[in-house]
């Protein structure tokens, strides 16, 4: 099972979100200044949103982003 690790640059406003260590992968813009890195297996291994906090700011910390997460307890 993957780890997330979460990192965000509040001088760029950006969220950085990784699966697992970090391994080669390539970027692909999906649309909203949201970013998926994808490894050669096209598994999604990371996801970079853009202008986080101006995002939330606006909605008032309610948003959708276009991805589906499966989440466990690590024991």
């Amino acid at each position: 099972m993957e780890k997330m690790k979460f990192f965000f640059d509040k001088e760029g406003d950006i969220l950085d979100i990784s699966l697992g260590e970090p391994e080669e992968a390539i970027s692909r813009e999906i649309g909203d200044d949201i970013i998926i890195r994808m490894n050669a297996q096209n598994e999604v291994v990371g996801v970079t949103v853009l202008n986080f906090e101006k995002r939330f700011e606006k909605s008032k910390m309610k948003e959708d982003l276009p991805l589906f997460a499966k989440f466990s307890l690590i024991q």
